[in-house]
């Protein structure tokens, strides 16, 4: 009987409200009570986890908060005060087109040329703006570089092809008097489990514990000797991308394998490993070995077929999205895609993943990319217009509630508070802060950022604004541009027949 890692369960994000400082816990009250037109979105959302919690602690009067551990107990200082909390209105309704407006296209492109007019973001800049649904109510510009705002064309992809909950498994199989580790394509197997007091977000399957198992299973078989081999032909073709440059070899990327440990790092030092999968059954074998089970020889690399010994299984798929699309995690998307690739009848390579991606979006009826060759955007040849990603994410925002696809939406980065966007919008009007949820894009040169926001009078909007040709110097400038110019979406009177937008 293979035995199973019992310990492992999707979690859930941490709630770190404890160890902030005084002054974030009050800037978040502040800004979240003034943002009430932020979305609420029918999803586990961090940050409304972390107000509910402040909510009961600070006015439910059910706990004697201890100043020397909860901030929210600390006086406040003179002449500052907290408004009461409110609840934000629901948005279901105000995402019914029926019922959300029209955006002017006046008051969108007013809101605009003033932060994205400006020489020092180059030569090429294209925009697109639109509601809940419909042709965009601005639009400029043609396809560009999109850098990681690619990730949400895979992502939606992954939520569309690959079943719900559906988890990646690595397993280990007796053939013969070889133990052979079997990779599953799990983005995010790591060398051992987590510290005593630690939990990886979201929870992580990982090898040593797989070694364990298979350790205890081999002794109730009588198995005291072993040679290890392993199997990571789950994916084909070439791990690393040609389109990729030759310099992300070893540093910006690992090969993309159906078997590694720590996305291919090492366990010491910086950048990548070049045989992800090599590495990781080395790792299970001194792992086995610790166990008491004599391991003959050095790893090999054979087919995995035989009886199943022992598994592990990585989080659901819409926790591995949700991640990604956080923290623009580059390896976990690429695995995503070869996914994709074989969800939708390919043998899991990148051109696999790519062909899969642009049939998901033909079936949504999004406009296709100009030229598409990766899953996480790290290749410079990848074209797309900012029509593709607006049209994406207004086919997100049109399925029904249920649909698996809105995980998208609970993973996008919450301007000022979350993932990528946690340190930026910081000269942001305070109606952008917690309403704007964007995916980030960056590349040296390049700067995009695509997502959605709700206008000062209740317009829900998509968005995306991208840039392709800045110059060095320039790039902190770029950056700041388009976080200017998403957060005067949010500032912005932007109904037809509403004022004109509104400034800082």
């Amino acid at each position: 009987m293979a035995r199973r890692d019992p310990r492992h369960s999707p979690a859930t994000p941490r709630d770190d409200a404890g160890r902030a400082s005084t002054w974030l816990v009050l800037l978040l009250v502040l800004t979240l009570a003034a943002g009430a037109a932020a979305w609420r979105l029918d999803l586990a959302d961090p940050a409304r986890e972390r107000l509910e919690s402040l909510r009961e602690r600070v006015l439910g009067g059910e706990e004697e908060p201890d100043p020397s551990t909860d901030p929210a107990a600390v006086p406040l200082p003179e002449g500052l005060s907290l408004p009461p909390l409110t609840d934000p209105a629901e948005v279901a309704d105000a995402l019914d087109p029926a019922t959300a407006g029209e955006l002017s296209p006046t008051a969108v492109r007013r809101a605009l040329q003033q932060r994205l007019g400006d020489d020092r973001l180059g030569r090429r800049v294209s925009v697109a703006v639109a509601g809940a649904s419909g042709a965009p109510a601005y639009e400029t510009g043609a396809a560009l570089v999109p850098a990681s705002t690619t990730k949400l064309l895979t992502s939606v992809a992954a939520l569309e092809t690959i079943e719900p909950g559906t988890t990646f498994r690595t397993t280990t199989v007796l053939r013969g008097d070889r133990l052979v580790v079997v990779g599953g394509g799990d983005p995010f197997l790591m060398r051992a489990p987590d510290e005593p007091g630690t939990a990886s977000v979201p929870a992580r399957a990982d090898i040593t514990t797989l070694a364990r198992l298979s350790a205890a299973e081999l002794r109730e078989q009588g198995v005291r000797r072993v040679r290890v081999g392993y199997d990571d032909r789950l994916f084909s073709g070439p791990a690393f991308n040609p389109r990729w440059p030759d310099t992300y070899v070893g540093d910006v990327v690992a090969p993309i394998t159906a078997l590694w440990v720590d996305q291919g790092r090492p366990e010491t030092g910086y950048g990548r490993v070049a045989d992800p999968a090599a590495v990781a059954a080395q790792v299970f074998a001194d792992a086995l070995a610790d166990e008491g089970v004599r391991v003959q020889g050095a790893p090999a690399a054979v087919r995995g077929r035989g009886e199943e010994v022992a598994a592990v299984e990585s989080a659901p798929v819409d926790d591995v999205v949700d991640r990604l699309l956080q923290v623009s995690d580059n390896e976990a998307t690429e695995v995503l895609l070869r996914h994709v690739g074989l969800a939708t009848g390919g043998a899991g390579s990148f051109v696999d993943g790519v062909r899969g991606v642009e049939t998901v979006l033909e079936r949504l009826g999004v406009p296709a990319p100009r030229r598409l060759y990766d899953g996480s955007g790290l290749s410079r040849e990848n074209l797309i217009a900012p029509a593709t990603l607006v049209g994406l994410l207004q086919a997100v925002l049109g399925a029904e509630a249920d649909d698996p696809v809105r995980a998208v939406l609970g993973g996008l980065p919450v301007a000022g508070f979350s993932g990528s966007l946690t340190f930026r919008f910081d000269d942001a009007p305070t109606a952008a802060v917690g309403s704007v949820r964007a995916k980030t894009g960056t590349l040296s040169g390049v700067s995009s950022l695509a997502g959605t926001a709700v206008s000062r009078d209740g317009v829900p909007m998509v968005f995306a604004l991208m840039l392709d040709r800045v110059g060095e110097v320039d790039e902190a400038y770029a950056q700041a541009a388009l976080d200017s110019a998403a957060a005067a979406l949010a500032a912005c009177r932007c109904a037809r027949g509403g004022s004109a937008a509104a400034g800082r």
